[in-house]
């Protein structure tokens, strides 16, 4: 195992219509992650994608008079797309429909649990979600609707491949409990263990080819049904790598490094913390080392659904009030659980306080005074003062905050550096003309610009826009001078044009 490898991934969403704001704050999360531990020195691999092979996809194309194939292609286009407005760092998309590397894998890990007679062929009757693309007892439908989608499942009747889920419920429990697979937040973990603890049922993973419309991947040996939906895309994060065929990166990014992170949302822990674990332990392959979990947006009160009015495009606001003021809402608004609600007032305001008038203010009068009072030449930072201290303490706490998958304490630690910043420029009032030359001036202004170095280079991960154009006129740590200050962050109106 190569300890400096970090594999992190995000869940590949439905295509069955529009990206929204939820899928764009999974993506900024998965791409904090993978910066940061670049920042840090690590070797990164950042896999997104889009899952093609749903069922709901082939009723949405019928719905809206498309070929399938048509319909999955515009609107996969839809979510790569979301990568550059968001400023996305990322290494490697599938397309499970359309990436040639993707069916092998998926017969192979079939091929592998029917070799171990995890499979079995039964005529079932049960209540399907369309939305979950899921079959729930009626114990698991309060007031007999789903919990997830609020509508009340179908009855289907049909024959099916199941996947002998109950066999793993001991092995899961182990790997569980004894941390061999972090889930974070803790509740998110109780949750699971409290589901597997409960008993574990077999699982439907195959699907009639004829209800599917042809649509998706035959079950090896077997044409008449085509694989799950579900079992086909959990399959993309080894897929990706080339499990099934001769590619290295398999065994470099899953068998070899030391952190294999899935960056998912609340409503499908199950899919991954039980069914995926349990699908790797029958083919005897690794398992992930952190399922990392958030919680929901909603947008001015009302849920965000592809299928709803209640939805906000992210690509949208980007292009409105740019990537820093996007990404920064989702890193400083959106808690380790709990669901948040967005506004684009809120947007504003943070962006405002926090960029604009925080640390874009510290950097513009830092700068200004360095070349009003030295010429933009600064020294060494005096190590004993208490701004230079918190910044030398800033970057473990982030890492700290990070490794526990709360963005929002890694953010309020640079948040704290910035305002003890402006705390000590107004404390020592350095332009005034009385102290001008004095060495303690010298000494205040080195802090500050140190300070200032430090944030900017731990800001790269959440903004990395903002980041760059910080570093441009701060320099590295240990140069000798400072660029003249230019706004870094513009105040935003609320059509999102620069505030004069």
């Amino acid at each position: 195992m190569t300890t400096d490898r970090y594999y992190v991934t995000t869940s590949i969403p439905y295509v069955n219509g529009a990206p929204h704001l939820g899928h764009a704050l999974e993506l900024v999360q998965a791409d904090v992650l993978a910066r940061h531990r670049r920042h840090r020195g690590r070797s990164v691999r950042f896999l997104t994608g889009t899952d093609d092979n749903a069922l709901k996809n082939v009723v949405a194309a019928r719905s809206a008079g498309v070929p399938i194939r048509e319909f999955v292609d515009a609107n996969a286009a839809r979510f790569v797309a979301l990568h550059e407005p968001l400023a996305l760092s990322v290494d490697d998309v599938i397309r499970t429909s359309a990436d040639q590397r993707h069916p092998p894998g998926v017969r192979l890990l079939w091929e592998r649990c029917a070799a171990r007679g995890d499979f079995y062929r039964r005529r079932y009757t049960g209540l399907y979600c369309a939305g979950c693309e899921q079959f729930y007892t009626a114990s698991e439908l309060p007031g007999g609707a789903c919990p997830e989608h609020g509508v009340a499942p179908e009855q289907v009747s049909e024959e099916n491949w199941f996947f002998r889920l109950s066999r793993y419920q001991d092995e899961l429990l182990r790997v569980l409990e004894s941390g061999a697979v972090r889930i974070e937040p803790a509740a998110k973990r109780a949750e699971v263990l409290a589901f597997v603890r409960a008993g574990l049922r077999d699982i439907s993973v195959s699907r009639p080819a004829e209800r599917a419309g042809g649509w998706g991947i035959p079950v090896p040996g077997d044409p008449a049904q085509v694989v799950y939906v579900w079992w086909d895309a959990l399959a993309n994060y080894v897929t990706a790598l080339g499990y099934g065929g001769a590619d290295e990166a398999y065994r470099d990014w899953w068998t070899g490094s030391a952190d294999r992170v899935h960056v998912i949302g609340k409503g499908i822990v199950r899919f991954h913390a039980v069914y995926w674990l349990a699908q790797l332990l029958s083919t005897g392959l690794p398992l992930p080392t952190a399922i990392l979990v958030h919680d929901y947006l909603t947008v001015d009160g009302a849920k965000i659904a592809k299928s709803s009015g209640g939805t906000a495009d992210p690509a949208a606001l980007a292009r409105r009030y740019g990537a820093d003021a996007l990404r920064w809402w989702f890193v400083r608004e959106v808690p380790r659980t709990g669901d948040t609600d967005f506004t684009e007032h809120r947007l504003v305001a943070r962006h405002d306080l926090e960029l604009a008038n925080g640390l874009g203010n510290l950097v513009q009068r830092t700068l200004t005074l360095a070349h009003r009072l030295h010429d933009g030449v600064v020294g060494a930072p005096d190590p004993g003062s208490e701004l230079v201290a918190s910044a030398g303490a800033l970057p473990a706490a982030v890492d700290r905050a990070l490794d526990g998958f709360d963005l929002r304490a890694a953010t309020a630690a640079l948040v704290a550096v910035v305002d003890l910043g402006n705390r000590v420029i107004e404390a020592d009032r350095p332009w005034e003309r009385d102290r001008r030359g004095r060495p303690e001036v010298g000494a205040v202004l080195a802090g500050l610009v140190h300070a200032c170095r430090v944030v900017a280079a731990e800001l790269e991960p959440f903004v990395p826009g903002g980041a760059a154009r910080l570093r441009a006129q701060l320099g590295a740590p240990g140069d000798p001078g400072v660029a003249r200050p230019e706004p870094a962050f513009g105040r935003l109106a609320p059509s999102g044009a620069p505030r004069p």
